[in-house]
């Protein structure tokens, strides 16, 4: 993966756009509740034509999810790019798709955004894995803070979870929804995996099926390419009480304690929680004796 490069920092009075790329959307006081956090904060908020359309699950065809994506980056008055929510469907946009030539603009969003952070990535241009329009408003306030400090040309702090020890790695972030980073494996919207700190969450997925994709990612030998590990949350994943399973701690520790690099768990990202944006693409070290996640202050 190569290093990536922010787009210029937001400021007060920069247009941004909302696009739904994945799902369709559910939580229209919860967007509402959204928007009003980045105009309370000066920026001007503008929805793209099609983003409250449906067809099936899906926010409208594959055709006009697309089209609001390419609206957006081809504006250019629009300095980045809001996605209302999740679910599933952005990596369907990108199927024979050309990343347009245009300036770098911000992309924030997580989960199901994963495939097109990976696919910016591609690019060379850092998005942010951070809260999504409908979920924003109910961060709190540091969590906030954070995503305004890093798009408007601010560093950011450390963040502190349980290591599991290995020591100490340097790499380039890579967060990602884990169930969308595994469907992504092998496919040319996989950025390079050499050297590269990966962050995890996920959310819904019963313990049995994080061990499928863990073990996924260990035959792939994805794993002999990452220098470390970054765990958030994974919420709404404990299995039923009258089902014989593992827990997901006890799968994690099972599938990734014996790879040998430094692991850090427990980290405020993630559904149903604090999430705290996380950079595509730029330098970090993963102390996995301490359990802190730090980041260069060098854009």
């Amino acid at each position: 993966m190569k290093r990536c490069q922010p787009p210029a920092p937001l400021k007060p009075g920069d247009l941004l756009r909302v696009i739904s790329p994945s799902g369709t959307l559910r939580e229209m006081s919860a967007l509402e509740l959204g928007v009003e956090v980045w105009r309370k904060r000066g920026y001007r908020v503008e929805s793209t034509p099609g983003f409250d359309d449906r067809h099936g699950y899906l926010a409208g065809t594959d055709v006009n999810r697309r089209t609001q994506l390419e609206i957006a980056l081809n504006d250019p008055e629009c300095k980045g790019i809001l996605c209302a929510r999740g679910g599933y469907g952005g990596a369907r946009l990108l199927e024979d798709w050309t990343f347009p030539s245009t300036d770098p603009k911000w992309l924030i969003g997580f989960s199901d955004i994963t495939s097109l952070l990976w696919s910016f990535s591609l690019q060379g241009i850092s998005g942010v894995h951070a809260p999504l329009l409908t979920t924003i408003s109910a961060e709190p306030d540091w969590s906030k803070e954070r995503l305004f400090d890093w798009v408007e040309g601010r560093p950011l702090r450390s963040l502190t979870g349980s290591g599991w020890g290995g020591g100490q790695a340097t790499g380039l972030l890579l967060p990602a929804n884990l169930t969308v980073a595994t469907h992504i494996l092998n496919t040319p919207l996989q950025p390079d995996l050499s050297g590269i700190v990966l962050a995890l969450e996920d959310v819904s997925e019963a313990p049995y099926r994080i061990d499928r994709m863990l073990t996924q990612w260990r035959l792939s030998g994805a794993f002999q390419k990452v220098c470390a590990i970054a765990l958030g949350r994974f919420s709404q994943c404990n299995p039923p009480s009258n089902i014989p399973s593992f827990t997901t701690n006890e799968v994690l520790h099972d599938r990734l304690s014996d790879l040998g690099i430094p692991i850090v768990s427990d980290l405020p990202f993630g559904h149903d929680g604090e999430n705290a944006a996380l950079p595509v693409g730029v330098p970090v070290l993963l102390d996995g004796d301490r359990g802190i996640l730090s980041f260069d202050p060098l854009r």
